[in-house]
C-alpha cells in the first residue's frame, strides 16, 4: 500500500530497482533504456518509472540526496513494496588518485561515521559490505562487455560542504577510495531486511584536483554505468 512518501501501489514497483539520486536521471534512464516505461510515482517530486529492459521488469526510483532520504526510500521499497534488489547508480568524488573522471567504481563496502546505524539498528556499525552475489555478477558482466571498472570502499558522508579534512583523512585510513552520500544507508537497510543491494558510481569529480563534471553531464553522461547495471541485474530475473 502507499506510504507517506510513495504513492505507488505494490504492483507498480518491480522487484529489481535502480536508484539514482536525481529524479531527472530516472527520467533519462526510463526514456533511453527501458521499453514501455510509465510513471508510477511523483509524490514529493520523486518521479519513478517502471518498464522493461530485455523483458525484465525494472523500476528506476530516485533516492534523493543524503543518508536520510536514501534511508526512507530504500526502507519503504524493501519493507513496504517487497523489493528484492536495489542498485544505487550515482556519482562520487575520488579520493584515490588512481580514480579519474568517468571511471566506474563498484563499491565493495561503505564506511561512515553517521549515527544512522545507531538510530536505525540500535547498534554502532561503521562499515557495511555490498552484496557479494551482485558484485560477482557485475564484475563478470563488465568483463563480458569489455568494460574496465574499479572496486573499492566508499565513504558515505552527511555534509557535502565540509572544510574539515579530518573526516576525509580518517576515511582514507579506513581504505576508502571515493566519497558519496547515500551508499551506507542503502546497504544498512539491505542488511536489516535481508535483501540484496550494491552501489555503482561514476567518478564525477577528483577531490585531489579541480576537475569535475557539470550538472548536465552528471545527468546524461553516465551511459556505460547504466548499461553495465542493467545488463547485470537482468541475470537475476525470476
Amino acid at each position: 500500500m502507499p506510504t507517506p512518501h510513495i504513492e505507488a501501489i505494490e504492483e507498480d514497483i518491480a522487484k529489481i530497482v535502480l536508484m539514482p539520486g536525481d529524479p531527472k536521471r530516472c527520467e533519462y534512464i526510463a526514456t533511453n533504456f527501458l521499453v514501455g516505461s510509465r510513471l508510477v510515482n511523483s509524490l514529493r517530486g520523486a518521479t519513478a518509472y517502471t518498464g522493461y529492459y530485455k523483458d525484465v521488469r525494472v523500476t528506476v526510483f530516485p533516492s534523493g540526496m543524503g543518508i536520510p532520504s536514501m534511508g526512507i526510500y530504500s526502507h519503504e521499497l524493501f519493507n513496504n513494496y517487497n523489493v528484492d534488489i536495489i542498485v544505487r547508480v550515482g556519482t562520487a568524488g575520488a579520493y584515490d588518485k588512481s580514480l579519474k573522471i568517468y571511471d566506474i567504481l563498484l563499491a565493495t563496502s561503505a564506511y561512515s561515521n553517521t549515527i544512522f546505524d545507531e538510530e536505525s539498528l540500535s547498534k554502532s556499525i561503521n562499515t557495511i559490505n555490498s552484496s557479494m552475489e551482485l558484485n560477482t555478477v557485475i564484475k563478470q558482466t563488465a568483463s563480458n562487455l569489455g568494460l574496465e571498472i574499479q572496486t573499492g570502499r566508499v565513504h558515505t558522508v552527511d555534509a557535502f560542504y565540509s572544510f574539515d579534512d579530518s573526516a576525509k583523512n580518517n576515511a582514507i585510513k579506513n581504505e576508502c577510495v571515493a566519497v558519496e552520500m547515500e551508499a551506507f544507508a542503502l546497504l544498512l537497510n539491505a542488511k536489516k531486511y535481508h535483501k540484496r543491494a550494491t552501489v555503482i558510481v561514476t567518478i564525477s569529480d577528483e577531490t585531489y584536483s579541480d576537475r569535475e563534471l557539470s550538472a548536465k553531464e552528471r545527468e546524461v553522461k553516465l551511459n556505460s554505468m547504466i548499461t553495465l547495471t542493467l545488463e547485470s541485474i537482468i541475470k537475476f530475473k525470476k
